[in-house]
């Protein structure tokens, strides 16, 4: 651990003509005592470290000098193309692989380019889960992402809506949709490819050998093909409506934008008030009670029938309540 901090202690200080105690302290995650250790340890291992007193002072190296230890290891060089995601990279437990690996790039570069990481950074940034919840790390996922990056079967066992059951799976890839990370693996025994989230895993326990990986395997396709799999089987009844102009406009909010869309497409020429009827596919009757709520006097239901008696109770609840 500590080889491993005082090689990028070197590069940091190789990127920038100074850093002071408390900056490289922040960037190295120790005290300032141990900055002071580590910068003494360079120095009798032969790296020119100086440090200027005083206020504005601070650790830079003399003379130019230039580390070769700038060669990309296998971690790190994978966690770089990964380096647009931090919050990813974190979860999984490779923002140190990263860190070093941006670090040996900046080093290769020349002086006029050493900032455009910075720059870069100060100017996108991805924020994946969505508004108004909360993302939490599933505990399992930094051993999920070892055996992914290694390609070593684990023993899981897996909650599902009944008793827990145990698999062995070859671990393929990690997917992080709308702030909740998926497993796409292998099941060992039966050889078909399934998706499981990693929140339910309880135990995970990798093997000792390494899997042989199907070189045909895509990731971002399968995980395409079984995302729109998994809509089509979500949404498994149908209502019809009539939606008011302003009704048409804040139906992407109620479904979404994909399944308003689609829904939009079939719809008929309006009426002589503008008003359109459409087909939806919605996942139950409850489900579409709930979603339309939203749309209050915008939308009627013409169909099933107890969906629209349902609608039609809460309309007159809701006019009691304000009347």
């Amino acid at each position: 651990m500590r080889a491993a901090r005082l090689i990028k202690m070197v590069l940091l200080l190789q990127t920038r003509a100074s850093m002071t105690a408390a900056e490289l302290a922040r960037e190295l995650e120790v005290s300032e005592r141990t900055v002071a250790r580590d910068a003494q340890a360079l120095s009798e291992a032969g790296i020119p470290v100086y440090a200027d007193r005083g206020r504005a002072g601070g650790y830079r190296l003399v003379g130019g000098y230039r580390t070769g230890l700038t060669g990309l290891a296998r971690s790190e060089a994978e966690a770089l193309f990964l380096s647009g995601v931090p919050g990813a990279l974190r979860d999984m437990g490779l923002q140190d692989s990263a860190s070093v690996a941006r670090l040996k790039v900046s080093a290769a570069l020349t002086p006029s380019l050493r900032d455009a990481s910075r720059s870069a950074a100060q100017r996108f940034h991805l924020d994946a889960p969505a508004w108004f919840s909360e993302p939490r790390t599933p505990e399992l996922l930094p051993a999920l992402a070892d055996a992914v990056w290694d390609d070593r079967p684990v023993l899981a066992r897996y909650r599902r809506d009944g008793p827990e059951v145990e698999r062995t799976l070859e671990p393929y890839g990690l997917v992080l949709k709308a702030g909740v990370w998926y497993l796409c693996a292998r099941v060992a025994d039966a050889g078909a490819f399934r998706v499981y989230r990693i929140d339910r895993f309880t135990a995970v326990e990798p093997g000792p050998e390494r899997f042989r990986r199907d070189d045909g395997f895509d990731l971002p396709a399968f995980w395409e093909e079984r995302a729109e799999e998994f809509a089509r089987s979500v949404l498994r009844s149908e209502v019809v409506v009539r939606l008011s102009p302003q009704g048409v406009r804040m139906l992407p909010y109620a479904l979404g934008p994909v399944s308003a869309e689609e829904a939009l497409g079939t719809s008929g020429a309006p009426d002589g008030q503008g008003w359109v009827t459409l087909t939806l596919p919605v996942e139950s009757e409850e489900v579409a009670r709930m979603q339309l709520r939203g749309l209050g006097p915008e939308v009627e239901v013409l169909a099933p029938a107890a969906l629209r008696k349902l609608c039609a109770e809460d309309a007159a609840g809701a006019a009691a309540l304000y009347r």
